[in-house]
């Protein structure tokens, strides 16, 4: 006769006390990155790999030596996947990797309580230009000047959703490179993945312009998990 196996149940509560002492806790992110943009605080925008469309968005302070993050959200990415900012080309529907600064805030709707970063009103004659011909390029032009084409730029108020709410992002920003993109942004998710931008839920996008603060130097990192894109990188 074959001995009797009896099966002891142990309370759900106690099995932690059965393993292995729980570890340190884990680095935060901003920590395993070579360049946060040297502010205060820190926006990491991070998809599973170079083709992805989906990923996250956290935002982090530093206080006191170290990272503490302050929120996170879903976010897309372009319909294009990702791709290295240095070698991105207009038109492709890539978002671009790096690192960036966030030269300011922008939005249909009106700044949020508390929002203390430049934000500027889009109105009916607001237009981001993307015409490679034109001295504009790359830029926020209100009215649209005349060397910059309407069917080469974005009519802002013509986005009523995505850009309730955004931030422009530095890439390709204080020094130009025609050819390489022009208008991406951190701004509210539309229907699907975007043209090149980072998007959210409103309400983040939202808490995210409350978040930020101008005297410490928010930065934005995007990038992949791992690989030549990867936020650890930068």
């Amino acid at each position: 006769m074959r001995p009797r196996v009896v099966l002891a149940l142990v309370p759900a509560s106690c099995l932690a006390l059965l393993g292995a002492a729980p570890g340190p806790d884990p680095v935060p992110l901003p920590a395993t990155m070579a360049d946060t943009g040297g502010g205060g605080q820190l926006i990491v925008a991070q998809a599973p790999d170079t083709r992805a469309t989906a990923g996250t968005v956290s935002w982090w302070d530093l206080r006191d030596g170290q990272w503490v993050q302050a929120g996170s959200a879903p976010a897309r990415f372009g319909a294009g996947g990702l791709v290295a900012g240095d070698s991105r080309e207009q038109g492709t529907n890539t978002t671009p990797t790096g690192l960036y600064d966030l030269p300011f805030g922008f939005g249909i709707k009106a700044a949020p309580a508390g929002t203390t970063v430049e934000y500027r009103p889009v109105t009916a004659s607001s237009w981001w230009c993307q015409d490679n011909d034109s001295a504009s390029y790359n830029r926020w032009v209100d009215p649209l000047p005349a060397d910059c084409r309407a069917a080469e730029s974005e009519h802002l108020v013509d986005y009523q959703g995505q850009y309730a709410y955004g931030l422009v992002i530095g890439f390709n920003y204080d020094r130009p490179v025609r050819g390489r993109g022009a208008g991406i942004f951190l701004h509210v998710n539309g229907k699907d993945a975007t043209a090149g931008c980072v998007s959210v839920p409103e309400d983040d996008m939202r808490r995210i312009l409350q978040w930020a603060v101008p005297g410490k130097k928010p930065h934005m990192a995007i990038g992949t998990v791992d690989g030549d894109t990867a936020v650890t990188r930068y």
